[in-house]
């Protein structure tokens, strides 16, 4: 059976093993002093929440979320990050940890949970089954171009 429960101090090991698990499969590069300043965030910042998810005691998946003020409705969870150790995946962890968040998000008051993937992500199948897919969504990013002048206001 899963458990789930919130990161604390002693998780930190096990935690990053996985957090640079997640940031290879992405081709994602990070310096030990992200993942410190993240694992400080997840511990002592009141709107973002890390947890972990175990099986016979071992940490085997992890998620982090955070809460937001929503512009038209009730304010927002946005889940930032779910990765599950590859030995265990299809054996519920991931539905777990999304079921974990969306149930404490209702519970503080922001019951829009959401968040993004990649078009071609094995996970798909999983929130294809525990979300709704908006055809036509097209996710920006802000480039920044350090040539281009500023506008001014």
């Amino acid at each position: 059976m899963v458990e789930i429960s919130f990161l604390t101090e002693p998780d930190r090991a096990r935690w990053e093993v996985l957090a640079r698990g997640k940031d290879a499969y992405f081709d994602v590069e990070r310096g030990a002093d992200s993942y410190e300043r993240t694992w400080r965030r997840v511990l002592d910042d009141e709107r973002i929440r890390g947890i972990a998810a175990r099986l016979d005691g071992r940490i085997v998946g992890i998620a982090h979320y955070l809460f937001h003020a929503g512009v038209w409705y009730s304010d927002k969870c946005y889940l930032a990050d779910l990765f599950v150790d590859e030995e265990v995946r299809r054996r519920g962890v991931a539905t777990a940890l999304i079921e974990w968040v969306a149930r404490d998000a209702e519970q503080h008051g922001a019951p829009g949970l959401y968040w993004n993937t990649l078009e071609d992500a094995p996970a798909r199948a999983l929130y294809d089954k525990v979300g709704r897919f908006h055809q036509g969504f097209v996710l920006y990013t802000y480039r920044r171009d350090a040539n281009r002048t500023p506008a001014r206001s």
